[in-house]
């Protein structure tokens, strides 16, 4: 259990990108979601031991994660949002040079460990090839691979999916996935779709505050009754937003489709939404502005 009590961090320059935050993580896939600029990386880093927070406290297990950091740095696993490698280096090669730096000294292990990585991210196929030759999703499997040398027992995953694919992602997101099964897994995303896909429990982060946490499908009950949507012409946009809180919009064959938040049925047309979690995550975003 990764543990969050009152964590706060201010810049040098006055910006407070953390805001008392305070958050119980259990083993299993947990989903940050929040949009860019919200904190989530400040906070990754934060856990990762990259930063010190001004004020609060992070316990991982019997770890005191502030005060003992080379602690958690032998059982953690990281994969920032953005992930450098040495471009002109084989893929194995770099996995055998990464364990090294984890400590494991024998060549032997080192062996099993890299063969072992790549079977698992599907990567064996392409040891031998240069990091530089290797499409956005190979980068990031190779990037899990690293993260998992030591067999943590947190692994964090700062936007992984940002760039790729569809097949590339859900390849990635299988693999997390798995790997979830077993360890703590902090999934940091602004894209919805990958925490309602993998994680039993989430927390939405805006402005450096934790504005909501539960599981998925409870909190999408929550909304039920409270989320509308209507057809509208483009042009009548602005006006939708004067008279209602408009929460999000999306084009459909021309015409604008508007979903709104009211806690009873706005009448001029709308229809009741049966929601999901990104009418949560909007719905949420849009009274954390309203209460700024």
């Amino acid at each position: 259990m990764l543990e969050l009590n009152d964590v706060s961090h201010v810049y040098a320059n006055g910006t407070r990108a953390l805001d008392h935050v305070t958050l119980s993580i259990p083993r299993g896939m947990y989903g940050l979601l929040g949009p860019n600029g919200a904190g989530k990386s400040t906070l990754m880093r934060t856990i990762a031991t990259l930063q010190t927070p001004s004020e609060g406290a992070i316990r991982f297990g019997e770890i005191d994660v502030i005060a003992e950091p080379e602690k958690l740095r032998r059982t953690l696993g990281y994969l920032p949002q953005d992930f450098g490698v040495y471009p002109r280096v084989s893929a194995y090669d770099m996995l055998d040079h990464m364990a090294v730096l984890k400590g494991v000294a024998s060549k032997s292990d080192r062996k099993a460990i890299v063969e072992s990585l790549l079977g698992q991210t599907n990567l064996w196929s392409v040891r031998k090839k240069a990091l530089a030759g290797f499409s956005g999703g190979m980068r990031q499997r190779f990037g899990i691979a690293q993260a998992l040398i030591g067999n943590p027992e947190l692994i964090i995953v700062d936007e992984p999916t940002a760039g790729l694919d569809p097949e590339e992602r859900n390849r990635f997101l299988n693999l997390l996935a798995e790997i979830g099964e077993n360890v703590v897994v902090i999934l940091s995303t602004h894209i919805v779709e990958d925490v309602s896909d993998l994680c039993p429990r989430m927390a939405v982060i805006a402005d450096g505050r934790i504005r909501l946490e539960g599981a998925p499908a409870e909190l999408i009950a929550r909304t039920r009754g409270h989320i509308w949507t209507k057809t509208i012409d483009r042009d009548a946009l602005d006006a939708a937003r004067e008279k209602h809180e408009v929460i999000s919009t999306r084009l459909f064959a021309g015409r604008t489709v508007i979903h709104v938040l009211s806690e009873s049925d706005p009448g001029d047309g709308f229809a009741p939404v049966q929601g999901g979690l990104e009418d949560v995550y909007f719905s949420t975003l849009a009274q954390s502005r309203r209460a700024a």
